[in-house]
């Protein structure tokens, strides 16, 4: 195998406002060689690339996958055996739920070397866009991400659901839609009130950012009738009725000209 002269960097994206970009991110993308995507990267973030760097999509979407993770790591290797810097631009941030420990991990196994620069992942960032406080002294002390993705096979299974019902008092699912009847039932088995608020928040941050409200006793029937699609971040707490309250309170989404 050719030795790599070049570096990886596993870059985060965030959620899609170019204004949460970090600065070290929007650096790596104007001077990169190479940019391999993901499909949830907005466009604003990839209007960042400088126009010299050759482009890869090696988005995943539900029922559709432009490459395969393998295929996607083999990609890294070999660009980095022919170009000084690789960047591999992942939607929010690269260590959570965007499996970039394992692409980490597999570079370095290849002899490749590799960079992480955290993005801000959307699972505060859709909450906070959408008006939603994730912790508050008055309802919240405590918060546990999770994914909802783990029925399709994708992540870690079992997730313990019973554990994170009792353990947390806000909890955010990441990718969790299309699972949602199974979530809701198991948390409610697992001694979450009916009641209890519940927040979806669609491509959060965006300009087509969608939220919808409920409960967990009214959300899977709400998502039905108005058709509310992944993907999406689900907040599930007491906090959620700070939404209306701090509607004042959103960020601006920045717009790049």
């Amino acid at each position: 195998m050719k030795k790599p002269i070049g570096k990886v960097y596993l870059v985060g994206a965030g959620p899609g406002d170019p204004g949460l970009m970090t600065i070290k991110g929007k650096t790596l993308l104007e001077c990169a060689d190479v940019v391999i995507y993901d499909a949830l990267v907005s466009q604003p973030i990839l209007d960042m690339i400088g126009p010299h760097a050759d482009r890869i999509d090696a988005g995943k979407r539900r029922g559709r996958h432009s490459l395969k993770q393998a295929e996607t790591t083999q990609l890294m290797i070999e660009q980095a055996q022919e170009h000084a810097v690789v960047v591999r631009l992942k939607g929010g941030d690269p260590y959570v739920f965007g499996r970039g420990g394992e692409e980490a991990d597999d570079l370095l196994k290849a002899g490749v070397d590799v960079e992480v620069v955290p993005g801000i992942t959307s699972g505060i960032a859709a909450p906070a866009y959408a008006g939603i406080p994730l912790t508050h002294r008055g309802y919240s002390s405590s918060v546990t991400f999770v994914t909802g993705h783990e029925a399709a096979g994708k992540y870690r299974p079992d997730v313990n659901w019973s554990a994170i019902a009792q353990g947390s008092e806000t909890i955010v699912v990441y990718m969790g839609v299309h699972n949602l009847p199974n979530i809701v039932e198991n948390l409610c088995n697992s001694g979450l009130g009916i009641n209890t608020p519940i927040a979806l928040v669609r491509w959060g941050t965006r300009p087509d950012q969608a939220e919808l409200v409920g409960t967990l006793e009214t959300i899977v029937g709400q998502v039905e009738e108005s058709g509310f699609e992944a993907p999406a971040i689900a907040v599930i707490g007491a906090v959620v009725e700070l939404k209306e309250k701090l509607e004042g309170c959103r960020p601006v989404i920045l717009q790049q000209s």
